[in-house]
């Protein structure tokens, strides 16, 4: 089995999850509730450094794993690459998060703000590179 990257499904689904995050965390999406939980009110040029670089990972991860998947399974639907969306969010980003904002004593409403925001950017990656191919 040989592994392929799309690298044009990495980019899209890179820049929708970047585009997620700035609808999700605006104003007029959780912005305000986010704010008030965790009293962070400036972002500066590190955190969006680490947005990029985070989600690109994320985004040529979600995509190898995807190929790997479709070639297995010898199906490169659409359903699948939400499939293994669904199955990287629940077994990686939301056991992860839940497990420090358990520790940490974090607010039940912070994890479900992030942790929507990590099904949001999973399901919308996982949809493009479906839709352009791994």
């Amino acid at each position: 089995m040989e592994l392929t990257i799309n690298w044009l499904a990495v980019a899209a689904a890179t820049i929708i999850s970047i585009a997620t995050a700035y609808v999700w965390y605006s104003p007029k999406g959780f912005n305000d509730p986010w704010t008030k939980i965790t009293k962070v009110t400036k972002g500066g040029t590190t955190p969006f450094v680490l947005l990029f670089v985070t989600n690109f990972i994320t985004a040529l991860a979600l995509t190898a794993s995807i190929s790997i998947a479709a070639a297995y399974f010898k199906n490169d639907s659409v359903w699948l690459a939400l499939g293994v969306g669904v199955v990287l969010w629940l077994s990686f980003a939301a056991a992860t998060l839940l497990q420090h904002n358990a520790f940490e004593h974090k607010p039940y409403k912070l994890t479900l703000i992030n942790t929507g925001y990590e099904f949001t950017i999973f399901i919308g990656m996982a949809l493009a590179i479906g839709l352009i191919g791994s």
